[in-house]
């Protein structure tokens, strides 16, 4: 017991201290830069290049909520019109809010993407506990979720928990483009957490369909039926962006 205690202490303490300051590495593609006037007149190429169809163009834009962050567009883009910064704060109360224009700052998108209610924060704001549905994701974002409760990131220090029943959850956490298989298990989800709930689409797959959007093989009919609360884009998004939207959203200061 001694030689555990020693170790303990030894270990000191492994989170990340000030998680709403931490930064991730350089070579992390978040929040993009777009100047439209770097456009070379009449290019498509970015636009062609872009698997989820998330670049828009007159005006140029980027949906962040179908964008995969792959960088083919800042890639094939040699006028530098648009490039990735590894901000990784994305998340938004409002789907319109994901949409990036040209001239846009991060300051400026981060200042007004999440809007904090005071009923959220009393109701939710010293403990919330969520229920995951992975509806047809590939893992990925399921796994930076799981990473966002291990020693490093620490969510759990919050009082922001997974639960494994929709009984004891306060709200549910949607992951993957929604398939006809995963739908019902989704809206019976959705259904056993008691009111009031919130409901978060995590990732690029769960917020617009990402690069399955155009499958026959989805059901995504559960999101036209109910209000989503928060959007955090990625593909899949940082453990740090789940934490900041959610502590954002809940107004932690």
């Amino acid at each position: 017991m001694l030689d555990l205690l020693k170790l303990r202490l030894r270990h000191g303490f492994q989170a990340i201290p000030d998680i709403r300051n931490a930064e991730v590495l350089s070579t992390f593609r978040g929040f993009p830069l777009i100047d439209e006037s770097k456009c070379a007149e009449g290019c498509l190429e970015y636009k062609n290049v872009c698997p989820a169809g998330a670049i828009e163009i007159n005006p140029l834009k980027i949906d962040l909520g179908k964008c995969t962050f792959c960088g083919e567009c800042e890639r094939v883009c040699k006028n530098g019109a648009i490039k990735f910064t590894n901000k990784h704060k994305l998340g938004a109360t409002g789907r319109e809010e994901l949409l990036v224009s040209s001239g846009t700052t991060f300051e400026e998108y981060y200042s007004g993407a999440i809007k904090t209610k005071k009923e959220i924060e009393k109701v939710f704001g010293r403990s919330l506990k969520l229920r995951q549905v992975s509806a047809g994701g590939c893992n990925g974002c399921e796994m930076e979720l799981a990473a966002a409760m291990n020693v490093n990131f620490d969510m759990g220090r919050f009082g922001i928990d997974f639960v494994a029943s929709p009984r004891h959850a306060d709200g549910i956490v949607i992951t993957g483009p929604i398939t006809k298989n995963m739908a019902p298990a989704l809206s019976d989800a959705y259904k056993s957490i008691s009111d009031p709930k919130i409901v978060i689409a995590v990732g690029a797959c769960a917020i617009s369909g990402g690069v399955f959007a155009e499958s026959s093989e989805l059901n995504r009919k559960f999101l036209d039926e109910i209000k989503i609360d928060l959007f955090i884009p990625g593909c899949p998004p940082h453990p740090l962006t789940f934490i900041n939207a959610i502590l954002e959203f809940l107004d932690r200061k």
